[in-house]
């Protein structure tokens, strides 16, 4: 691969996605394409968002957010409120192998030689890269073996943390939870999901949870999504890219060529 372009949060939004793209060059015969979820919901243009991303699928990796197990719980009777973009990517012709295509999509990737993962939300203070590429397989095999099932349970805050000795579906929404909701944790990995607002606005004794990364993480770059009031950021140990297109913010790529990394990002609120 030539480059290695991290995109974050889509959100149903493809004008600024092809944007980005083009502004870029990207070349699908030449670089690899890494999404951090939620590639639907509230952009008003999920399903030609959906149907671009899977159109690139072969060169494209995409990690699976809250909003994308949302689509696919409606998919699987599990969510009942109405969703007029869930409705029609449900609805077209081509929508059942994009939702069969989404269901078979990672909570976590890594590049262990370049040492690169990518996740949605976060991961557990205790986790280092082996377990917490554990923990997602955990999920992705449940996705496999009885989606409906799955989604069934998937709802819910409560256990509030990861615990080694959780089992069944509390252990499958925790784990859930952390990759694909978390934003503020305790250092012994209990959560806080009602809070909202940037890392100022931190419940006591909780902080973000890349404050807490474990250092397993050392010597890695962690990409993540799902937190538009933090915005694009980069502490040299994780990289927000999820800088609010959906709201009128940007989306924001990182390019990894080599030795070299840069931001480019597009003005959605040009785009609206």
């Amino acid at each position: 691969m030539s480059r290695d372009i991290f995109i974050g949060d889509l959100q149903g939004c493809r004008a600024p996605f092809e944007q980005l793209l083009d502004r870029l060059k990207f070349d699908p015969a030449a670089d690899r394409l890494l999404l951090a979820g939620d590639l639907v919901n509230r952009g008003g243009a999920s399903l030609d968002t959906l149907r671009l991303v899977h159109a690139l699928r072969e060169s494209t990796v995409t990690v699976l957010g809250n909003h994308d197990l949302h689509l696919l719980a409606f998919a699987h009777g599990r969510q009942a409120k109405a969703n007029a973009e869930f409705e029609a990517i449900l609805d077209a012709p081509d929508g059942p192998d994009m939702i069969e295509w989404l269901l078979q999509q990672p909570l976590l990737w890594l590049d262990q030689e370049r040492r690169l993962a990518l996740v949605h939300a976060g991961v557990d203070p205790r986790w280092g890269p082996r377990m917490a590429l554990g923990c997602a397989r955990e999920i992705e095999r449940a996705l496999a073996d009885d989606p409906g099932v799955f989604f069934e349970h998937m709802y819910g805050n409560q256990p509030d943390g990861w615990h080694p000795e959780l089992s069944g579906h509390d252990r499958l929404r925790t784990i859930t939870n952390v990759l694909t909701r978390m934003r503020f944790c305790t250092a012994d990995g209990r959560l806080d999901l009602v809070a909202k607002g940037g890392p100022e606005r931190a419940p006591a004794g909780f902080a973000p949870w890349y404050e807490n990364l474990n250092p397993g993480w050392s010597g890695w770059t962690l990409i993540f999504g799902h937190w538009s009031q933090l915005g694009r950021f980069d502490n040299g140990r994780v990289v927000c890219l999820d800088s609010g297109c959906v709201w009128g913010g940007a989306l924001t790529a990182l390019v990894v060529e080599r030795e070299s990394r840069r931001f480019e990002a597009v003005d959605c609120a040009a785009l609206s």
